[in-house]
């Protein structure tokens, strides 16, 4: 952790360990074979490229195609799995909490790379997206989208235009993962902690609990009180902390709790059944396997660094004029 013109600057990854982190001095190398952090955006990409092309499909995702290694995607599955759920569910908390929310106008995607949200959803008119990811990732994927033709379901002939584009009307900035100091890069790509936002975290590598504590720190220090925070984390988080309770879901939710508490979030744990109860029956019955990643929807309860300077300045303001009014009497 650095400390800078009094604030806290790091994301998201702590420097206990050597894994892929969000600092500069930290490598990591993707698009390998052996590289376990590509391989895992390659299979998350690769469900929803079998959701898509589902005979009843939960999401689709007119994109992802061209991110995929040729013959990745052989095998067909037709089983909705717990992950497709979860992009569904998040997809849908994401723009239904933006049609809702006055002024709400910036998301920020916590992601692997190969995330599509910034061109596949439909945002309102003056949406700025922020995805942060790792920066190679990105830049690969980038260059495929952007010469790819997507033809979603339904389109004609007149429609078709070659490359992934954002919604008109929005904008979208990444950032990389690994920046020295992506709180400033968010702000100064224009980014405000005084305006109203929504963040989502899906994909970004996490090795142990301490990088995600990193991200719920930064998330704290720049989202406004009452902002939403969701997303999927993967399970194993909580079983480093739960010792003998592992697998016991009133001890992962309490866990849950008390660490979202301490970065000033009020979380809610989203049971995967519970998302799959709410889908039409047909899609439902297709749900398999159990999910390792922990579903949540937090409410930030602090005020941001923005607004606490805000309210800094005005109150220094206030009682700077007070000081004149008194001497003015005397």
């Amino acid at each position: 952790m650095e400390v800078l013109r009094g604030r806290v600057h790091f994301f998201p990854f702590s420097t206990h360990s050597t894994y892929f982190s969000i600092r500069a001095r930290a490598s990591f190398k993707v698009q390998q074979e052996n590289d376990p952090f590509f391989q895992a955006a390659i299979e998350r990409a690769s469900l929803r490229f079998r959701e898509s092309h589902s005979p009843d499909p939960l999401l689709i995702d007119p994109y992802v195609g061209c991110l995929l290694p040729c013959n990745s995607v052989e095998d067909m599955d037709q089983e909705l799995h717990p992950y497709c759920l979860a992009t569904k569910f998040i997809d849908d908390k994401l723009l239904e909490t933006m049609q809702s929310t006055d002024g709400l106008k910036q998301v920020v995607l916590l992601t692997d790379g190969l995330d599509t949200r910034p061109y596949r959803l439909n945002w309102p008119t003056s949406t700025l997206v922020f995805d942060i990811c790792p920066e190679k990732v990105f830049r690969g994927a980038l260059q495929k989208l952007q010469a790819h033709e997507a033809y979603p379901y339904g389109t004609t002939v007149d429609d078709i235009d070659a490359g992934a584009k954002i919604p008109r009307g929005c904008m979208s900035f990444h950032v990389p993962s690994e920046s020295f100091d992506v709180e400033n890069i968010l702000c100064s790509k224009g980014f405000s902690g005084t305006r109203q936002s929504i963040w989502a975290f899906q994909g970004l590598p996490v090795v142990n609990l301490e990088s995600f504590k990193d991200i719920l720190s930064t998330v704290s220090n720049l989202a406004m009180k009452g902002c939403l925070f969701l997303g999927e984390l993967p399970v194993w988080l909580a079983d480093m902390d739960v010792g003998d309770h592992v697998g016991d879901l009133s001890a992962i939710k309490k866990w849950l709790d008390d660490l979202f508490m301490s970065y000033g979030f009020r979380v809610k744990m989203i049971e995967y059944d519970e998302v799959a109860r709410n889908l039409r029956q047909d899609s439902a019955k297709r749900v398999s396997k159990v999910s390792t990643s922990i579903l949540f929807v937090a409410e930030h309860l602090r005020f941001s660094d923005d607004q606490m300077e805000t309210w800094r300045t005005e109150f220094q303001r206030i009682e700077e004029e007070g000081d004149e009014e008194g001497f003015e009497e005397l």
